[in-house]
């Protein structure tokens, strides 16, 4: 649990440096934008693979059970993931979505913890998911508070579709459902261990 717990403080404390806007660029300025840019990659990545194999290790060593979910949790784990897919790939494809949206990443993130919370009652899954949604939420709102205001104090307009708004829009669905077939179906079970396919054992 504690290397767990130590991957999360560096991956998620890079991300939520970033939101320190006056303390990051101070940093740039000092350091330079170059190496600014490869340390904060180094420890963010050495975070995640922290985090996975303090994960591993601690669902290995015995999960420690805080409450046990019903399995309808799961189905709407697996459905609120898909919706995360979408998200995910929306924010790469310029349209409707990502302009509804506006922050189409931030809320699949938020989207995919809260299905993996409800669907998981141990405390290393608590720390892992309810860690990773609450950094998410505290990125949104930054995010927003960025948005209304322009560099020169001027209000900011939300995002604007593009003209291929509706093909993008298409192809966000459509690449966000395969990729959650393929990972729900084959990718999860092998790399997490876990089967989350209905009718997989």
């Amino acid at each position: 649990m504690l290397l767990l717990i130590v991957g999360l403080a560096l991956f998620l404390g890079t991300h939520a440096f970033t939101m320190a806007r006056g303390p990051r660029a101070a940093l740039i300025e000092r350091v330079g934008e170059g190496p600014y840019r490869i340390g904060y990659s180094l420890v963010a990545l050495l975070g995640l693979v922290l985090t996975g194999i303090g994960y591993g290790q601690y669902r290995a060593h015995g999960m420690i059970e805080v409450w046990s979910p019903p399995v309808w949790t799961r189905h709407l784990a697996l459905l609120l993931v898909l919706l995360a897919f979408v998200s995910f790939v929306a924010a790469y494809l310029p349209g409707r979505i990502k302009a509804r949206l506006k922050h189409p990443m931030l809320l699949g993130v938020k989207i995919w913890a809260t299905a993996h919370l409800l669907a998981n009652g141990d405390l290393g899954s608590i720390v892992l998911f309810g860690a990773i949604l609450a950094w998410a939420v505290m990125a949104r709102i930054s995010a927003k508070r960025r948005d209304e205001v322009r560099p020169h104090g001027g209000p900011l307009a939300g995002p604007v579709a593009a003209p291929a708004g509706w093909r993008n829009d298409a192809l966000a669905v459509v690449i966000g459902v395969a990729a959650w077939f393929v990972f729900a179906r084959v990718l999860h079970p092998w790399l997490i261990g876990v089967a989350v396919w209905p009718g997989q054992a």
